[in-house]
């Protein structure tokens, strides 16, 4: 599927089957950045082989740490002890805000001198709260283009905690993330962070502090706004656990969910279940109050058509604050539900990959559904007829966010054959998602 400019699916009746899911990208990236920090050498297996991935693989590279890619998406990482062995460099993030936000913040604790920058849409992806924290302990940040925006240069600086870290919540979880994972390689003293209002995707935040303690850093979380990152006893703060096994991504798992509902099902996917530390796997939890028959174990979630009588799903009012990535599945497959689906409090869509609301509002529009859209919010209800619906002939645009190719092709189960745009875009997070996709429907 290499390199086409699009592609044409559909219409399609049935999805049945299984799928073993890519690893996390939140995970994958996490646990990248930490077990480079750790002293030990880590061995990270099922870990995401995907574009983002790679963008952090290669900028720790370039850091001087030997990362090993081995068969079996086994990747070996050798750690520094918190200390890269590469004090200058000018690191290229792609896209990538799992990369670039975490990263910048333990380059901030360096001392050296570093440049990140990005493709042009990381360049308009806000990093102001992320620099407004580091700057409040002396890290020394400019903005090169636009203030708040990458791409950003690093000055050696003396970093010095007096105080409380304060950080806005209400952007995006991974300033505060990025924060908790550098602040312990220069904590003399325990180090309290505190978030300023809303804290968005708190889900993330807990994967990062489970993440955390695995390499050995438990920090206390004595409130819902406060965080208490323990004084550090050695110079290496992080240790290896050794072996880290990357779960599924949940993110992924919702287009497969959502097809066992759409397309009758049964389809399992395999690799997160009711032991998982994401956030995204209540998606599921969604997709039961819109009638799906859901079932579970440990490690696996499957979806088995609906359970309403007129075999349809049921459109559903909806706080999507725990599940912004899942949420864009809701919007889809509210194609296919009895009256309207309201996502609420989904305003972190608008600085994603592109502006997720707007994107969503158009293309949907054009496959013939009725969308209202706001600040914070989408209202989305199918077409009133099978003649309402569309086939664009333009196709599906998809803005270089693999999310929308993804979503949209659950469209495919309309009336309709579809075409969707640049559908390689996927390779940010799940290079063979068309390949898997084609796999189970029919």
């Amino acid at each position: 599927m290499s390199g086409l400019p699009d592609i044409k699916i559909g219409p399609f009746k049935r999805a049945q089957g299984s799928i073993v899911l890519p690893g996390s990208k939140s995970i994958s990236n996490r646990a990248l950045l930490l077990a480079a920090l750790a002293s030990g050498t880590t061995t990270l297996k099922n870990l995401l082989d995907a574009d983002d991935t790679q963008v952090m693989r290669n900028a720790l590279r370039q850091l001087g740490l030997s990362v090993t890619d081995q068969a079996d998406k086994v990747c070996v990482v050798e750690g520094c002890g918190g200390k890269f062995p590469v004090q200058n460099a000018d690191l290229f993030m792609g896209n990538a805000g799992t990369a670039i936000r975490p990263l910048t913040a333990a380059l901030a604790m360096q001392g050296g001198n570093y440049r990140l920058s990005g493709v042009p849409r990381m360049h308009e992806r806000p990093i102001r709260d992320l620099v407004d924290g580091l700057r409040q302990v002396g890290a020394q940040i400019d903005y090169e283009l636009q203030e708040g925006y990458p791409p950003i240069k690093i000055v050696a600086a003396e970093i010095e905690i007096k105080d409380v870290v304060k950080v806005r919540g209400d952007v995006s979880s991974q300033f505060l993330t990025a924060l908790l994972m550098a602040l312990p390689l220069v904590a003399k003293e325990p180090v309290k962070i505190e978030v300023l209002g809303e804290l968005i995707s708190r889900p993330y935040i807990d994967i990062t502090l489970k993440l955390m303690a695995r390499f050995g850093v438990k920090v206390d979380c004595p409130d819902a706004q406060s965080f208490v990152i323990p004084a550090k006893t050695a110079d290496a703060v992080y240790q290896s656990p050794g072996v880290l096994s990357v779960e599924g991504d949940a993110s992924s798992a919702s287009y497969f969910l959502a097809l066992g509902a759409i397309g009758g099902g049964p389809v399992r996917v395999l690799g997160v279940g009711s032991e998982s530390i994401q956030g995204d796997v209540a998606f599921a939890d969604a997709l039961a109050l819109m009638g799906a028959k859901i079932s579970s174990g440990e490690d696996w979630i499957e979806v088995a058509g609906v359970k309403n009588t007129n075999g349809k799903l049921n459109g559903i009012t909806i706080d999507c604050t725990e599940i912004p990535d899942a949420a864009m599945t809701l919007a889809v497959a509210a194609l296919f539900a009895e009256g309207p689906t309201r996502l609420n409090n989904i305003a972190s869509w608008r600085v994603k990959e592109t502006d997720r609301i707007a994107a969503m509002a158009k293309e949907l529009k054009k496959v013939g559904a009725i969308v209202e859209e706001g600040a914070d919010y989408i209202v989305v209800q199918a077409p009133q007829s099978i003649a309402d619906w569309k086939s664009p002939a333009e196709g599906i645009d998809t803005y270089d966010d693999h999310r929308m190719a993804m979503c949209f092709s659950l469209a495919a189960f309309g009336p309709n054959a579809l075409q969707i745009n640049d559908p390689n875009c996927v390779a940010k997070t799940f290079p063979t998602y068309f390949a898997e996709f084609a796999e189970i429907v029919s």
